[in-house]
């Protein structure tokens, strides 16, 4: 089908409404979502149960489902229709189940995919090229975020994350598809607190949240660094600053070197909106040396840190350092994303009225809307037109009226 809105192609598993997922999104109404901690999916995602999975051995894995679901050897017979002493016997080698029936509803008892137990599934042709093409997608979609293009990443990302939840849902359980669950439900949350008014944003820290469950459970470094950080800074965007603060202050402990970068900036951020100016220049100190020493990426480099930078001074009450700054030579903007091209523009805007400038805080606040609504970011209309509040009735008009042209696009979802 196609959106209603704005005309994109949309999966044909998608039926939440006549939108795109994005447009549904941005009108409103919530993304669903199938799985939930009960799953059968938590039984078979701990480290300790991958070498069961991975040995075939239906003794092996019985005694590992026991273990993992803490049921007795009757309380299994029970369920499954056998005597206790048959359980015993599979447990020890000393029976086996060879008829595909039969393995077909001890795999799906136990919340396994049949393939496992060494019987042929007709999904699993496609469950392997979901899984082979999945982390593609999520990298194309972080690709597509950066360039300024949120709404295509969710319409990416949203049909992975719906086949990931349906196939985990059904009690296909895989520890790499719950790995790829986790990454793109954290980047699926990312890409919606770019597109949601600011009204909606806890929507995204919910997704947000979900790929952190998956996180923990997984005892991933990597995942659980990047979903703490992300969750951390959607929870700073709704105003759970102490609850920001300390998962993004986790995540800057246990991250990968090369990870540290992404999890300074939203702690620089969260820490000024506390008031912690020490701790809080301590962090730029270390987010300007990794800019140094790694030479920046897309999301961490010289232009993004002086924005967070300007905004931290702002917050801490220190406008001559600020207005110094601000009054320093941008960095190259070329390649940042329109999310932080637009922050940066209303930031250097508060430090122009903080120091009486306002026809340049009004140039700032305009050039700020106009890529916000070229980009679909309604939220940075929002923020923009609260710079504005009170003093720039001009700025307020031309935000008003972005924001009504925006929604006017999406039909009722």
């Amino acid at each position: 089908m196609l959106c209603a809105a704005c005309a994109t192609t949309v999966d044909d598993g998608w039926n939440a409404s006549h939108l795109c997922p994005a447009c549904h999104a941005i009108s409103g109404a919530p993304l669903p979502s199938l799985t939930s901690a009960g799953s059968p999916i938590w039984l078979w995602t701990s480290p300790s149960a991958s070498p069961a999975l991975a040995s075939g051995n239906l003794a092996v894995i019985i005694k590992a489902y026991r273990r993992t679901a803490r049921i007795t050897q009757s309380a299994l017979a029970t369920a499954l229709g056998y005597d206790t002493t048959y359980i015993s016997m599979l447990e020890n080698g000393r029976r086996a189940i060879t008829d595909v029936p039969t393995l077909r509803r001890v795999a799906q008892y136990m919340g396994l995919p049949p393939h496992v137990l060494g019987v042929t599934d007709p999904t699993d042709a496609d469950f392997i090229s979901m899984i082979k093409f999945g982390e593609s997608t999520i990298r194309l979609a972080s690709i597509a975020r950066e360039s300024g293009h949120s709404a295509e990443a969710i319409n990416e990302l949203w049909p992975l994350v719906w086949r990931l939840e349906a196939r985990l849902a059904d009690g296909h359980a895989d520890r790499a598809a719950a790995q790829l669950l986790g990454q793109a439900r954290a980047m699926l949350g990312v890409a919606l607190g770019d597109v949601l008014p600011e009204e909606s944003l806890a929507s995204a820290a919910r997704w947000t949240g979900r790929a952190l469950l998956i996180a923990h459970r997984l005892d991933d470094v990597a995942l659980l660094t990047r979903a703490l950080r992300v969750h951390g800074n959607e929870l700073r965007k709704i105003g759970k600053k102490p609850a920001a603060a300390a998962r993004l202050q986790r995540a800057s402990d246990i991250a990968p070197p090369s990870e540290r970068g992404a999890v300074l900036i939203p702690l620089a951020r969260t820490l000024a909106e506390l008031g912690n100016a020490e701790y809080f220049d301590t962090t730029i100190t270390d987010l300007q040396r990794f800019v140094d020493s790694h030479h920046g990426t897309p999301l961490v480099n010289p232009f993004v840190v002086r924005e967070v930078h300007l905004r931290g001074l702002l917050a801490t009450g220190r406008l001559q350092d600020a207005t110094r700054l601000a009054g320093a030579d941008t960095p190259d903007a070329a390649g940042v994303a329109p999310q932080w091209q637009t922050i940066e523009r209303v930031t250097v805007a508060e430090v122009f009225r903080a120091n009486g400038d306002e026809a340049a805080a009004s140039h700032a606040l305009l050039q700020s809307i106009a890529t916000a609504e070229s980009t679909r970011l309604p939220h940075q209309i929002q923020r923009a037109m609260r710079a504005a509040r009170g003093a720039l009735p001009e700025v307020e008009e031309a935000g008003a009226a972005a924001l009504q042209r925006l929604y006017l696009t999406l039909p009722t979802a």
